[in-house]
Order: C-alpha cells, then sequence, then structure tokens
C-alpha cells in the first residue's frame, strides 16, 4: 500500500495549484451555460442530453451520452454553485484515486518493488494528463478511468478465484467487473473497451497464451471456461454499444471539416495517410510531451497528401516498433525459464513460487510432443498433505506477458479515437490519452525491468535507476508549468497560439474583449483570420466588436462573410437586422429577422443558441411591427417566437411586448396577463414594472400605480427612463412640479437618450417650465440633428420664449427635412407674423 499511497499523494501534489484555476475552454458549455446542471431542470434530464445538455437524438447533438459525468457536475453545482474551486477539488481527488488503482494494477503484474512504483510514478506524473485534469470537462475521463481500472481489477480477482473459491463468489467478482465496466462508459464512451482489455489479460496475462495457442484453442474448443469468460465480456460488450446506439437515436454525430480535416478530404490516400500518422503523433505525445494544446483541430497538424511527406517515415517506424514488440511478445517462445521480477531473476521449480509478492495463479502450460493440443491444468498441488492458500504460490507474470497486457491497455481505449469505426470530431485530443496513457506506463516500467536484469555492473543499475528518476522529475516540472497556462483561458489561448494559431488567437480575442482591450481583442480576430479567413465565429466574433465600436458599415462586411461561411449563423442574421432596424432600413431588417426565423435547427452543434438567436429575430421582428402599428402581426411573431424558444431563453422582454401589443389594441386583459407573466419570469424586470403600472394607472387604480413605479425606481435608482415614466404618471395626474423633477432627473441621467431627454423636455414644458424645457429640447435636437420632430419642437419652445431668429432657422430645417409637415408649416406662418409685426422680417412670402 505504500506504493499507492506514495503516488496518490504525488499526484495531488502536482495539481494542487490548479484548484485556484478559472474555468477554461469546454468548462463554460459544458457548465455555466449547460441547463442541466440547474436545480430547476429535472435530475433526469442527464440521461436524455448529451455530456453539452443538447437533447441526445437532436440531429446537431455531439452524441456524447455521459450522465454519471454531468451528475457529478451537477452535485457541484448543488453544493457550491458556480464556484470553480469546488470542480477543480473533485477533479484533483479523482486523478489522485486513479493513480492509487493504477499503481495497484502495476504492483499486480510488476511485483511490489520499485518497477511498480516508477509506473505509478509516471502515471502520476505525466504532463499529458493536465488537461484531464486541470481542464474540468477532463473528468469524463478520470471517472471512466476509475471504474475502468476497478472493472479491470475486479476481473482479475475473479480470474484469481477460479477454481478455489464457490461460485458465489466467482460470480460476484465476475458481475462486478461487467457493472464497473457499464458505469465507465456512462462516464466515458471509450470506458467499454475495458472489457477487451480484461480479455486480453484472461488470455495473455493470467493463461500465458501465445497466438498459436490461442489459435489452436479455438480450434479445438479447449479450456471451456475461458471462452465462456470471453464469450460473456464479448456479448455484454455487445449489449452495452447496442443500448447506447439505440438510445442516442441510432445515428453517429455530424462534425465540422475544421474539427478533423482528413475526414473531409476527397482523396483516400490524404485520409490513409493522415489517419495511419496521428497514433504516431499521439504516441509521441506520451513519449516527448513537449508542446501542448488545448485543441488540435484544424491545420494543427497539416494534413499528409504525398507519400514523399517526410513523416510516414514516423508512421512506418511507429508501427515496425509495435510489430516487433507484439512479436516479441505473442510469436516467440520463452526462451528463459527464470521469471523477471522486482529486478532480479527468479526461478521456479515444482510449481512453488519463490517470491513471496507472487500473486493468484500459476498454469502448468507443459506442450505435449506428442499431441496436436495443447492442455492447460491449473497447478492445485499440495504439501505435507495440507493444501497451501493459493495467491502463495503465484508467480508474477513474465515480461512478454506484460508486453502484451501493456500494448493492449495503450491501443485498445484508443481505438475509437483512430477514426478506423467511424470518423470523430478531434484531430487530438490530449484527454483522451488518459487511459492509454497506463499502458504506455506500464510499458516504460517493464523496458525498464528487463534492462536493468541484463545489466551485470552495479553502476550501470544505479544509473538506469537514476534516469528513471530524472524523467519522473522532468515530467513533473512540466506538468507543474502546464497548469499554469490552465490558470485561465488568457493564458491557456497564449500557449496555444504555436499549435493552433487560428483558433487560439480567436479564443483570445473573446478573452481580451472580455476585459474591455477592444483593440488588442480586434487584433487578435484579424490574426485568426490571417491563419484560416473562412472562420464563421471569428467573422462573427470581428462583426460583434465593430458594431459595439459603432462602426456599423464594417460590422456588417463581418456579418455577411460570416453568413457566406455558414448560411446557419443566426447570431449574424440577427445582429445584421438590428443594426439595418436602427439605420432605418426597415424592408431590409424584416427579410433579414425572416430568413433567420426559417433556419432549421438541424447539424447544428449548439441547437439551444441557435434557438435563442432565432427567437430574439422574431422578438425583434415583432417589436419592429408593433412600432409600426401592425399589432395583429406583431402578436403572430410574439406567439411563434414563444414556440420556438428553448428552455433557457429568458422571456421576460418578450412577454411584456406581448403585453405592449394587447394594449395597443385595448385587450386590456390580456395585456395584464403578459405582463404578469413578465415579472413572473423575472420579477425585478424593471421594464414590466413600467408598462404594467401604465395599465394600471388607465385601469383607474393609481395608487397600485404609482407603487410599481416606485419599485421600478428602487430596483435601479440611476435609471433615467423609470423617473421618465413617473414622470409622465405625475404629469397626468397634474402633478406638475413633480413631474418637472422627476423630469429633469431623467435627463440628467440619461443625457445620452434621445427618448428620454426628449420626454423630459415635453414634461418641463407641459409644466410650464419653459426655460428648462427650452435647454433639454435643445440637447434632444443636437442628439438627432436630422430628426424633424426634434428640430420642431425647439423651434416652438425658442418660439414661446421670444428668440424668434432662433426658433425660425429651426423651423426651416425640420421643413428641409420633412417638407409636408403641416404643424410646422403652420408654426412658422404665426412665427413670421409676429417678426412682421416686430419689424424683423420685411415680406412674408
Amino acid at each position: 500500500m505504500f506504493a499507492e499511497l506514495l503516488c496518490s499523494a504525488v499526484a495531488l501534489v502536482l495539481y494542487v495549484n490548479t484548484l485556484g484555476a478559472d474555468f477554461c475552454y469546454d468548462d463554460s458549455r459544458a457548465i455555466k451555460t449547460n441547463q442541466d446542471l440547474l436545480p430547476e431542470t429535472p435530475w433526469t434530464n442527464i440521461f436524455y442530453d448529451d455530456f453539452w445538455g443538447t437533447l441526445l437524438t437532436h440531429s446537431g447533438s455531439h452524441k456524447s451520452y455521459r450522465p454519471l459525468c454531468t451528475l457529478s457536475f451537477r452535485l457541484n453545482h448543488a453544493v457550491g454553485g458556480l464556484e470553480p474551486w469546488g470542480y477543480h477539488l473533485v477533479n484533483v481527488a479523482l486523478h489522485g484515486a486513479v493513480t492509487g488503482l493504477f499503481t495497484s494494477l502495476a504492483r499486480l503484474l510488476l511485483g511490489g518493488g520499485l518497477w511498480s512504483l516508477l509506473a505509478g510514478l509516471l502515471f502520476a506524473s505525466h504532463p499529458i494528463h493536465t488537461e484531464a485534469v486541470a481542464g474540468v470537462v477532463g473528468r469524463a475521463d478520470e471517472g471512466a478511468t476509475l471504474f475502468f481500472l476497478l472493472s479491470l481489477l475486479c476481473y482479475m480477482r475473479h480470474c484469481q478465484l477460479r477454481g478455489h473459491a464457490g461460485p458465489v463468489r466467482l460470480v460476484a467478482w465476475f458481475l462486478g467487473s461487467l457493472v464497473c465496466a457499464a458505469c465507465s462508459m456512462l462516464w466515458k464512451e471509450l470506458g467499454v473497451t475495458v472489457l477487451a482489455v480484461s480479455a486480453l489479460y484472461d488470455v495473455c496475462v493470467f493463461h500465458k497464451l501465445k497466438l498459436r495457442q490461442v489459435v489452436m484453442l479455438l480450434y479445438k474448443r479447449k479450456n471451456v471456461d475461458l471462452l465462456l469468460n470471453v464469450f460473456l465480456l464479448a456479448a455484454w460488450g455487445v449489449v452495452l454499444l447496442a443500448g447506447r446506439f439505440y438510445w442516442m437515436g441510432n445515428k453517429p454525430p455530424n462534425f465540422s471539416n475544421s474539427d478533423n480535416p482528413a475526414a473531409d478530404s476527397p482523396s483516400l490516400l490524404t485520409r490513409m495517410l493522415t489517419f495511419s500518422y496521428l497514433p504516431a503523433a499521439n504516441f509521441w505525445l506520451l513519449l516527448c510531451p513537449d508542446m501542448l494544446s488545448f485543441d488540435w483541430s484544424m491545420d494543427a497538424l497539416p494534413l499528409i497528401r504525398r507519400l514523399a511527406d517526410w513523416r510516414n517515415l514516423y508512421t512506418a517506424a511507429f508501427y515496425l516498433g509495435l510489430f516487433f514488440l507484439a512479436w516479441f511478445s505473442l510469436w516467440t517462445d520463452q526462451t528463459v525459464k527464470g521469471k523477471e521480477t522486482n529486478g532480479k531473476a527468479h526461478h521456479y521449480a515444482n510449481g512453488r513460487n519463490g517470491n513471496s509478492n507472487g500473486h493468484s495463479y500459476q498454469y502448468n502450460n507443459h506442450e505435449h510432443t506428442n499431441n496436436s493440443h495443447t492442455d492447460f491444468h491449473i497447478n492445485n498441488n499440495t504439501q505435507n498433505g495440507t493444501k497451501k492458500h493459493y495467491e502463495s504460490r503465484t508467480p508474477l507474470p513474465t515480461s512478454e506477458n506484460v508486453v502484451v497486457f501493456s500494448i493492449g491497455l495503450l491501443a485498445i481505449p484508443f481505438l475509437p479515437a483512430t477514426n478506423l469505426f467511424f470518423y470523430v470530431g478531434f484531430v487530438i485530443a490530449e484527454r483522451v490519452l488518459y487511459i492509454p496513457s497506463m499502458g504506455f506506463c506500464l510499458l516504460v516500467a517493464v523496458g525498464m525491468r528487463s534492462l536493468y536484469v541484463r545489466l551485470r555492473r552495479r553502476s550501470f543499475r544505479t544509473m538506469l535507476v537514476y534516469c528513471s528518476a530524472t524523467v519522473v522529475l522532468l515530467f513533473s516540472v512540466k506538468t507543474v508549468l502546464r497548469n499554469k497556462d490552465w490558470q485561465n483561458e488568457e493564458m491557456l489561448y497564449k500557449s496555444g497560439i504555436y499549435v493552433n494559431p487560428a483558433k487560439a488567437w480567436g479564443n483570445l480575442g473573446n478573452v481580451l474583449k472580455s476585459q474591455g482591450e477592444m483593440e488588442e481583442a480586434e487584433q487578435a480576430y484579424r490574426n485568426a483570420l490571417y491563419y484560416r479567413s473562412n472562420m464563421a465565429d471569428m467573422l462573427y466574433n470581428l462583426g460583434l466588436l465593430l458594431q459595439e465600436s459603432n462602426k456599423f458599415s464594417e460590422a456588417l462586411h463581418y456579418y455577411k462573410l460570416a453568413i457566406g461561411s455558414r448560411p446557419t449563423l443566426a447570431s449574424a442574421y440577427l445582429n445584421t437586422g438590428i443594426i439595418l432596424m436602427n439605420q432605418g432600413r426597415l424592408d431590409e431588417s424584416k427579410r433579414t429577422f425572416l430568413t433567420c426565423a426559417d433556419i432549421p435547427d438541424e447539424n447544428l452543434k449548439d441547437p439551444h443558441a441557435h434557438k435563442s438567436s432565432v427567437t430574439s429575430c422574431l422578438y425583434n421582428l415583432g417589436k419592429l411591427l408593433h412600432e409600426q402599428g401592425h399589432q395583429e402581426e406583431a402578436l403572430t411573431v410574439f406567439k411563434e417566437a414563444i414556440q420556438k424558444m428553448p428552455r433557457q431563453f429568458a422571456p421576460q422582454s418578450l412577454y411584456n411586448m406581448m403585453g405592449e401589443a394587447y394594449i395597443r389594441l385595448n385587450k386590456l386583459t390580456d395585456a395584464e396577463h403578459w405582463y404578469r407573466e413578465s415579472l413572473r419570469a423575472k420579477p425585478d424586470h424593471i421594464p414590466a414594472h413600467l408598462t404594467y403600472g401604465k395599465l394600471l394607472a388607465m385601469t383607474g387604480q393609481k395608487t397600485e400605480a404609482e407603487r410599481y413605479f416606485l419599485k421600478a425606481i428602487q430596483l435601479d435608482p440611476t435609471k433615467g427612463n423609470c423617473y421618465m415614466h413617473y414622470g409622465q404618471f405625475l404629469l397626468e395626474e397634474s402633478r406638475l412640479l413633480e413631474a418637472a423633477e422627476m423630469a429633469e432627473k431623467a435627463a440628467r441621467l440619461d443625457s445620452g437618450e434621445f427618448d428620454v431627454v426628449f420626454s423630459a423636455a415635453h414634461m418641463l414644458r407641459q409644466a410650464s417650465l419653459n426655460e428648462a424645457a427650452e435647454k433639454y429640447y435643445g440637447q434632444a435636437a443636437s442628439l438627432r440633428p436630422n430628426y424633424p420632430a426634434a428640430l420642431m419642437n425647439l423651434g416652438a419652445i425658442l418660439h414661446l420664449n421670444g428668440k424668434l431668429q432662433q426658433a425660425e432657422a429651426n423651423y426651416l430645417r425640420a421643413l428641409e427635412l420633412k417638407p409636408d409637415d403641416t404643424i410646422t408649416q403652420s408654426n412658422l406662418r404665426k412665427l413670421w407674423n409676429i417678426m412682421e409685426k416686430q419689424g424683423l422680417r420685411t415680406m412674408s412670402p
């Protein structure tokens, strides 16, 4: 147990600095915006939705069915909300537990000495694990590995008890293995591969069969127990995979060409060469984890299009090395009778194990030269007439056995990521290597052990031990340094610029924008587009930044490019429509909103975000129709928005506009219903307080109305619009001085808002405070210098205040903008009459 505790402690210490880290990269979508974590969402939803909260049967679902991992996130959320510390604590604890279990596995295979400790320390410190541990979504891999090891250890125990224990215990351990395998798969899909690894252990480690012996076993149908166990493991695997495929709608996921460019290549040669190279590239990350990245998609690894590409040499070397290792272990006979255990050669005689660290099984595996088959007998010898405990007679597996098992543990869990059976949505994902790295660590440890045995000089052996310690130390230093990159998103994305510049610059731009560094963010977006010009998300993000900087023409240009790159990008249509609406291009705006509303959400990665954008498009279209006086059409659009609204959409503004439309139609009961719905959806929604207050005032409930206006002011005392609406209410109640006070407060607080300033000026005029009214009419005209109504009202107040020439100039300017305005024409004629009488004008037109 000492080795297990030591390795677990090392794992915890190396990752303790991640406890202060923020959420990074995929954590946001899996945790922050995942509705399945919220207490108001039924917990059973986790069994119907994918890892990101999308309905599993939806065409755009990622098909990542990991309900147990999502459940752990939900428990985290229930305890600590969205505080990252708790999520990271669970991840680090899981890594410590997995490290301890893996060290136990290594001890069963390598003995309880130096080499199992080396395997455990390598796993604890390997830098490839930083993404799985420091990134909260990596918990899927950690949880899957935890149950993977539990399943494997249960099966190993089942093998050890075979022939020595009653059927109940045997069945219990076997069922425990199957249940843990199912749990592993429900943490992450590749956990189901533990069943194949268990079968490999039974055949090649427990029974020590060579390949030709396996063929003979199948041909002669010998050892029924072994065949039955392997069959049951395979059958359970088929059941789990079939059930999962059925549960996800019998359809594979769809991925964009940027996720896995090779899968989208029309060239068979390109696909074959690239997919053959990817396992070698992954193995290099295990062997030399010098350059790591949060994302390897897009062109991080350029496609291999030609046989002359030098990377094909690495591919050939990798597969040749793997083949020779397998040939050494599976095809060759064992030429040395001694077993390599804990760095010493032990010899066994009369079925007895001279090593006290032995475990659970010994087979008398003689080949009979006179027979065409091989028999396998459990050696149940007794000594001095007393049956000894079977565990004391169990030798450790040979190096060949461990090598075969290690290769299987390295390769089998990696098979789903090879694109061999189906295309996957990534090029390289470091957290996918969390389980295969166990096979790598075992390979290194058994290799070091074999080398140690063959070295005769003590100095060479000492040097080998020091080299092993140095590797662990270098891995530990790299892990600690890499953890710093995962402290926050800015550091993480900066660290990935050299591997995947397009994705890293784009994500860095989002971070810089959130920090208010607009110029740096714009440059980051442009850097991303320099490396990959057709990234719809980056084009949209740059357009959004330009829109927020009031560069509307440029923003429209980038939105158009984003739509051209991805015609289903609803958010780009939404913002395009809003800009067009604000520019007065109402017909174009309507067409844009209608186009967005008709985009289906099929095959989209994030259908929730898409539906939110579509709902917002319909909301803005309805609002536009409402302002144009088309209330019935507006209500039809609003109702469509409610039907398409996703569950995470905040509906208070939509409900409030429904009430506004009904009140224009004089359907006060319906209006009151929707105002109340708005307040039910968000009790502190200020616009609903104001509009409901107006409705109450209309229906004679003056005291109740005033209470809602005052509540709106209390909710946000800095919002001038609240004072403006309350002032209008006071004006209607003939409380003129109070209304004037509210008007001036509103205009001071929202001095840049035309509607507020213009309404304040109007209220001050109604209160006969003409000097103050003149000030704010002038301010309103300066905010919209080409708005005829503002110029006409400024002219009127100047007219009343005796500033006739200034009034004339504003009337004339208003008529230039709107020549057929009868009110302005009438006011101008009256003004000229006065000016003629005062000698300020000699002739009227």
